[in-house]
């Protein structure tokens, strides 16, 4: 394994999954997450075993604070929407409040620097078409668009070399992403997904995360190793 691929890994469940299939595709993994003013820090100690799991040559770590902005239940003081079903998350064609305004086009835009610096031409991102809360920068246009502006904004794009961005879990369900994950060896105990832990970093339950990630793992026929707080 000697192809580097940037990898933004958030330490939830999908960008896990993530890691390990650039891994299994014979790359070699850079792991870029970020500390960006989100509601808890539990998701970075999580990435952190992820990277180091799948053997990521190197973990970087962006200190930026999107809380200047706010916007989000997750960087300012706006109560996470909790529900009781799966049934109950937004609308997908609705913007729910935990989406952090343009947080996508800023992490990507890191990760072009980070695989020019690297020398890669793959980034590899979890973003999620099918069972999603309904955020704009994770739709099949969007990822289309951004992989045209980077090899037009980008050393590597305009010398001919090209930079690929890889959605493998795009048009996967959550339970198709779990079992994916499953077969390639995916210990989920090592993964945090919701977006209101408690200081223990046991999850919610009720969030939108934590609902589509339960649901995932039913429709899967497997058992979430989690332990939540309502458990």
């Amino acid at each position: 394994m000697d192809t580097p691929a940037v990898v933004l890994l958030s330490g939830g469940l999908d960008s896990t999954t993530v890691i390990a299939m650039a891994r299994e595709q014979g790359f070699t993994p850079y792991a870029l997450s970020f500390k960006y003013g989100q509601r808890h820090l539990i998701e970075l100690e999580a990435a952190t075993r992820a990277a180091e799991t799948f053997g990521a040559a190197r973990h970087v770590v962006a200190d930026i604070d999107l809380r200047i902005f706010g916007g989000s239940a997750l960087t300012a003081d706006i109560d996470v929407p909790k529900h009781s079903r799966a049934e109950e998350v937004s609308n997908p064609t609705e913007v729910p409040v935990t989406y952090v305004p343009a947080r996508n086009t800023i992490f990507l835009s890191y990760a072009l620097a980070y695989a020019e610096t690297v020398g890669a031409t793959d980034i590899f991102l979890g973003v999620n078409a099918m069972d999603y809360s309904g955020y704009p920068d994770c739709r099949p246009e969007y990822i289309e668009a951004f992989e045209r502006m980077a090899n037009l904004a980008t050393k590597i794009g305009v010398e001919g070399q090209g930079i690929k961005i890889h959605t493998p879990l795009l048009k996967l369900t959550k339970a198709e992403i779990i079992r994916a994950g499953t077969e390639l060896g995916v210990d989920y105990s090592i993964t945090s997904s919701c977006y209101d832990p408690d200081s223990a970093g046991r999850p919610c339950g009720h969030c939108d995360s934590c609902l589509l990630r339960l649901k995932g793992f039913e429709d899967a026929g497997l058992i979430d190793p989690l332990q939540y707080q309502d458990a």
